[in-house]
């Protein structure tokens, strides 16, 4: 996600990451970079794998620079680590928002038998069908829904590349999206199909479609994200041969209110 953000970024321009700006910062010891970090306000900060003492030292520099956060997301040892860290320090409460699993794809493994359909790329005509989509998906994760024509350039759906699966009469059934290709990652995200189109192999059959695509546009690793509580799709990326890597959590931090007297 460091490499994909930094991109997208990048690519973009300052003048697209909004106010105030975004932050990044490496922890460096021995001379050797050993963790990085970034926060793109208003949302909360990610970091790399942390030990807990460099938890408490990234803790420390942020706060001595009176950096304020409403979250970390991060491997869940690191972030537990750092939220307890930054609980401390700075006396808020601690929420566990999400907690995910972080997979590579290993031998690609299509489903058997394949739901009918075909794949196929989306276009500008479809801009409308794959906004409430997004809409939709993030809606079902928990995220704020804030998705509109006006705020679609700074969401985070905005850099995807998005391919439909389409029942036979050409009709969208499913949509997976991926990052554009970093250092030879990509990173399959979102995956959505609505909820009365479910059950049909629809999800595993376009996540085929874009984990072949990536690699036969020369990607070395493919990676997505699941709620590591949901059985039902842990089971079906692992079918499709997707292995688990890590597991991810995101805290939120909510102020404490002062005591009355």
């Amino acid at each position: 996600m460091a490499l994909t953000v930094t991109e997208n970024l990048r690519r973009l321009g300052p003048a697209r990451a909004g106010t105030p700006a975004p932050v990044f910062g490496y922890l460096e010891q021995c001379g050797e970079v050993q963790a990085t970090f970034y926060r793109l306000p208003p949302r909360g900060l990610s970091v790399t794998i942390l030990t807990p003492e460099q938890a408490e030292i990234l803790v420390a520099r942020l706060t001595s620079f009176g950096h304020s956060l409403p979250s970390v997301s991060a491997e869940h040892h690191t972030a537990a680590a750092f939220a307890e860290a930054w609980r401390r320090q700075t006396g808020v409460k601690l929420n566990l928002r999400a907690q995910l699993r972080l997979h590579r794809l290993g031998v690609l493994a299509p489903p058997e038998p394949a739901p009918v359909g075909r794949g196929r790329l989306a276009g500008e005509r479809d801009h409308e069908h794959i906004l409430g989509w997004c809409r939709e998906f993030a809606a079902d994760v928990g995220e704020a829904v804030t998705i509109n024509a006006d705020s679609w350039s700074g969401s985070r759906f905005a850099e995807k590349r998005y391919t439909f699966w389409l029942a036979p009469d050409g009709t969208p059934v499913s949509m997976a999206g991926v990052t554009p290709m970093v250092a030879g990652q990509v990173r399959v995200d979102p995956v959505y199909t609505p909820a009365d189109l479910r059950g049909h192999g629809y999800a595993a059959a376009v996540t085929v479609e874009v984990s072949r695509a990536a690699l036969a546009a020369g990607a070395t690793d493919v990676v997505l994200f699941t709620n590591a509580a949901n059985p039902t799709s842990n089971a079906l990326y692992r079918r499709i041969g997707y292995v688990p890597i890590a597991d991810w959590a995101t805290y939120d931090f909510t102020p404490t209110e002062p005591n009355a007297s």
